[in-house]
C-alpha cells in the first residue's frame, strides 16, 4: 500500500524581505496573481497526473508570505487538490500568515476557501525587536491577528525567534509567558541564526550584531523548554511545541521522511514514483518558473532517484530532530541500509556514552542533551 502524501504550495512573494531571511522569497511591487494561480494549478494538475490518486494526509501553503495570495486562488488549489488525490477525512490545510492588518483581514476568507490550520510569523511581542527583525507588523497587531485567528480556526499555531542580540533569560521568559497566555495548541520557537548571503550575515561579519554566547543560547533553549511544558505544550521537535495530539501533521511528514510534493517556485519534494524515491526541485525565480509552467506544464529544475546512501542521511538528518527518533526497522525498510551503514561508529558511541543519543533494539533517539546541540552532532555523526 502506497503511503499517505503531503503536498506544498509555495507562494514566493513578500510585502519587503526580513534582514534574516534566507528563504526563497521575493518582493515585488505588483504581482500578478492570475498569471501565478493559474501556474500553480498547472503544476499541480501535471504533479498529480504522475502521482496518481493517492491518499492527501495535508496541505501546506507556505512561502513567501501565502496571505499575500488572493483567498480564491486558495480555493481553486484545494478544489483541484480534492479532484486528483483521496483527501483524509482528517486532512489538515495549514496557510502561514503574517499578522499585517491587511492580511489577517483575509482570515475568514481562507477559512471560507479550506484551510483548516493557520500559522502566523510573530517572531516577536516586543516592539522594537520587531523593528531589529525587519518585520512590517507592530506588537499590538499580531495579539489582535492571533486573537482573531483562535476565534476563526480549529488549530492555531504562531513563531517566536529568540536569541536575539542582547535578550536574557528575563526579557525572554517574560515575553515567552505573554505569548503562552494567548497562544492555541502549537508553538515555533526558533533561536535567531546567521544565514549566509543575508543582511544579518555583513552586520555579524561587521560586529554590529553580537548573538548570545553558547552558555546563553542554551539556558535560553532551557528557559523555553521549561515554560512550554509549564503552560501544557511538550517539545516534539527541536523548535516545536505542542498539546499532545496538536503537532504539525504537515511538518511531521518531513521529519519521518515520508513522502511529499513541492509546487510552484523553489518548492523541494520527495515522492515516490514506480517504487523509487525520487528528489524534486522547481526553478526558483518566480517569472522564470512561471515561464516554465506555461511551456512544459512544470517548472522542474531537478527530477532524480534518490541514492540509498542519501536517503538515509536525510532520514537521520530530519529524524533525529524528533523526540521519538527514528525507528531502526523503519530506516532500514525506508532507506535499504542498516544504521550501522550510515553512521560514523565511533561518534555513535561516543554519544551513547556521554549522553547525547540512546538506542534499543528499536529506535535511535536524541536526548534532551543531545537536542541542544544537534546540528554539531549529526555533522559528526552521519556518514
Amino acid at each position: 500500500m502506497t503511503e499517505d502524501l503531503a503536498l506544498y504550495v509555495h507562494w514566493p512573494f513578500c510585502l519587503a524581505k526580513c534582514p534574516y531571511c534566507d528563504f526563497n522569497s521575493h518582493v515585488r511591487d505588483r504581482i500578478d496573481q492570475t498569471r501565478f494561480a493559474a501556474a500553480l494549478r498547472r503544476e499541480l494538475a501535471t504533479e498529480a497526473a504522475r502521482l496518481g490518486r493517492r491518499r492527501l494526509a495535508s496541505v501546506f501553503f507556505g512561502g513567501g508570505t501565502p496571505s499575500l495570495m488572493d483567498p480564491a486562488t486558495v480555493a481553486a488549489l484545494l478544489d483541484d487538490t480534492m479532484r486528483y488525490f483521496a483527501a483524509a477525512g482528517d486532512l489538515e490545510v495549514t496557510l502561514e500568515a503574517n499578522p499585517t492588518s491587511i492580511e489577517a483581514g483575509r482570515l475568514a476568507d481562507y477559512r471560507a476557501a479550506g484551510v483548516n490550520r493557520v500559522s502566523i510569523g510573530i517572531q516577536s511581542l516586543d516592539q522594537a525587536a520587531l523593528r531589529m527583525l525587519g518585520r512590517q507588523h507592530s506588537a499590538d497587531e499580531a495579539v489582535a491577528a492571533l486573537t482573531l485567528a483562535r476565534r476563526l480556526f480549529p488549530r492555531v499555531s504562531f513563531d517566536l525567534i529568540y536569541a536575539r542580540p542582547g535578550q536574557d533569560l528575563a526579557h525572554w521568559r517574560a515575553e515567552l509567558r505573554a505569548a503562552l497566555a494567548i497562544a492555541a495548541d502549537h508553538l515555533s520557537l526558533y533561536q535567531l541564526t546567521i544565514e549566509p548571503a543575508t543582511p544579518f550575515e555583513a552586520m555579524h561579519r561587521q560586529g554590529r550584531i553580537v548573538l548570545p554566547d553558547a552558555d546563553t543560547a542554551a539556558a535560553l533553549y532551557d528557559t523555553t523548554e521549561a515554560e512550554c511544558a509549564r503552560a501544557g505544550l511538550l517539545s516534539y521537535e527541536v523548535s516545536n511545541y505542542a498539546r499532545p495530539g496538536q503537532e504539525s501533521r504537515h511538518n511531521l511528514a518531513y521529519w519521518r521522511y515520508r513522502d511529499y510534493a513541492g509546487i510552484g517556485p523553489g518548492a523541494h519534494g520527495r515522492v515516490t514514483v514506480g517504487g523509487s524515491l525520487r528528489a524534486t526541485r522547481r526553478h526558483r525565480a518566480p517569472e522564470p518558473w512561471a515561464e516554465r509552467v506555461e511551456q512544459a506544464g512544470h517548472g522542474l529544475t531537478t527530477d532524480e532517484p534518490v541514492a540509498a546512501e542519501d536517503r538515509a542521511r536525510e532520514a537521520l538528518l530530519m529524524g533525529l530532530r524528533l523526540a521519538e527518533g527514528v525507528g531502526l526497522a523503519w530506516f532500514a525498510t525506508r532507506t535499504g541500509r542498516r544504521l550501522e551503514q550510515s553512521v560514523d561508529a565511533g561518534v555513535l558511541a561516543r554519544c551513547l556514552e556521554e549522553g547525547y543519543l540512546t538506542m534499543t533494539p528499536d529506535r535511535l533517539s536524541a536526548t534532551r542533551e543531545g537536542r541542544i546541540r544537534l546540528d554539531s552532532l549529526l555533522a559528526a555523526l552521519v556518514a
